[in-house]
């Protein structure tokens, strides 16, 4: 059996991993115990192999309870009209838009974590990998629901792309709604053809570990074929390499063209440079928070400390921190150019956020949420405490949906003309519909790490020491079982 024996008990606990990080010439290991290649397949593979825990069922009949009044939520609006959300003059834009935004956001860490930090070398990438890139395809999927929902008439949203037909109808390629459009397909296009492409050297694991005949076939059909021949790995990183390339500018531009939406406008707080730059930091910020909220669940479910250790929420901790100063540093220039700009405007149009009505959503879910909270992770302690990490990761989700919801709203419901100014108050359409697409969410990803590996065993295993050729401390027996 491919995990019947194991490497001996040379014990790098959590403890000494921290120790080991005080030792300046000491490089900590990413897999910690000493593990070896047949203890990692049979960690990650029995969360697949193994009958699903109780938990699990009851996560799911949740959260596909959760979808599935999501799910009517949007056939009673589409049924009855965009008149059951609580869109009203001059509040065209509310939660639909925001909630898009939202999800867009959510789905940009995977694709960092699995191009650009590929491109840059960076191992820990491996263990967190699978899952944020599966992420961010749930979130992708989520958001593509309300640009079509919000137009009023779903049935001619195909009018967005550019397909012949007999009314010599095109769109107009002008306007940044219709960049989206293409921005958002081509992104979710190669991180759909990137995640795959990962997942097949563990797909033939699993295929050729399958006990029933369904299981074999069916992994074997997705597997294309893989044999693990030097041909085969040669091809596969090539591969990588190329869709991890494309990637990485997309990471960059596609909430670059979402923030246009905003951009081109000539609303006070929507028309300023900054939005590019600012929406990608805040994307990161947004989707690597949402990593820990589903990895630090999944670490402790599967009892995965020993690949997914104290270094690698450390790591992520410490990006949070720096996206999240370049978020804090976005606001504050904000407020700079609407004084700056003696635009009378512009500065009340901020000052409507910080002490209008919707003043709190500033001042807790930007402010404190955004701004604050991620300051704890200056401390090493900190970063390195998983309730810490949870709570601040916790904070930074409710804090970008707050974000984008003032920007949004903000920006709409006191324009140029008093007489014109009026509230957003949300339906129970509204709400439930934000809260079925969390459903939706969540049961995929409960779909995916029942079914599929969530974690990439073949590139893990690349990190462990004994695949180093350059090794020069013994290789034990159980190690040399497996090499």
């Amino acid at each position: 059996m491919d995990g019947a024996i194991t490497a001996p008990e040379v014990e790098v606990t959590e403890s000494e991993e921290i120790a080991s990080t005080e030792r300046p010439l000491t490089r900590v290991p990413l897999v910690l115990n000493r593990r070896s290649y047949g203890w990692i397949t049979e960690r990650i593979t029995g969360a697949v192999e193994n009958r699903a825990p109780r938990w699990w069922w009851v996560a799911f009949a949740v959260t596909a309870a959760i979808a599935g009044f999501g799910l009517f939520c949007l056939g009673y609006q589409i049924s009855t009209g965009v008149g059951t959300w609580g869109l009203n003059h001059p509040v065209g834009w509310a939660w639909d838009i925001t909630n898009f935004v939202f999800w867009i956001g959510i789905g940009h860490a995977g694709t960092l974590i699995s191009a650009i930090l590929y491109l840059l070398r960076q191992k820990w990438r491996t263990s967190i990998n699978r899952s944020a890139e599966a992420m961010t395809l749930f979130a992708v999927i989520c958001a593509a629901i309300f640009p079509g929902i919000h137009v009023g008439r779903v049935w001619m949203a195909w009018y967005l792309a550019p397909l012949p037909n007999n009314y010599g109808i095109w769109p107009n390629f002008r306007s940044p709604l219709m960049w989206d459009v293409f921005a958002v397909s081509t992104y979710f296009t190669v991180s759909v053809l990137f995640w795959y492409t990962g997942l097949i050297p563990d797909l033939a694991t699993l295929r050729d570990r399958a006990t029933s005949k369904i299981k074999k076939f069916l992994y074997g059909i997705f597997a294309v074929g893989w044999r693990g021949a030097n041909r085969h790995w040669r091809h596969y990183e090539m591969a990588y390499l190329l869709l991890a390339g494309i990637s990485t500018p997309l990471v960059l531009s596609v909430h670059s063209v979402v923030s246009f939406d905003f951009a081109t406008s000539i609303l006070p707080t929507w028309h300023t440079t900054i939005f590019p730059p600012y929406f990608v930091a805040g994307a990161i910020f947004g989707g690597f928070a949402m990593v820990l909220t589903l990895m630090l669940p999944a670490r402790a479910l599967f009892k995965l400390h020993d690949i997914i250790t104290l270094q690698h929420i450390d790591k992520m901790a410490k990006i949070i921190l720096l996206t999240g100063s370049i978020v804090s540093y976005a606001y504050a220039m904000e407020f700079f150019m609407a004084w700056y700009s003696g635009n009378q405007y512009e500065r009340f149009a901020f000052w409507n956020r910080v002490l209008g009505p919707y003043w709190w959503y500033w001042w807790v879910g930007m402010l404190f949420c955004n701004c604050l909270s991620p300051q704890l992770f200056w401390f090493r302690w900190c970063r390195r405490n998983v309730l810490v990490v949870y709570f601040v990761s916790m904070c930074v989700n409710a804090g970008m949906w707050f974000e984008r919801f003032i920007i949004i709203v903000g920006g709409l419901h006191r324009d140029f003309l008093p007489s014109s100014w009026g509230l957003f108050i949300p339906t129970w359409v509204d709400i439930w519909t934000f809260i079925g697409t969390h459903g939706i969410f969540l049961s995929l990803f409960l779909l995916f790490i029942r079914f599929l590996p969530m974690i990439a065993m073949s590139e893990v295993k690349i990190v462990l020491p004994q695949s180093d050729v350059h090794r020069h401390d013994p290789i034990t027996v159980g190690e040399k079982e497996h090499a």
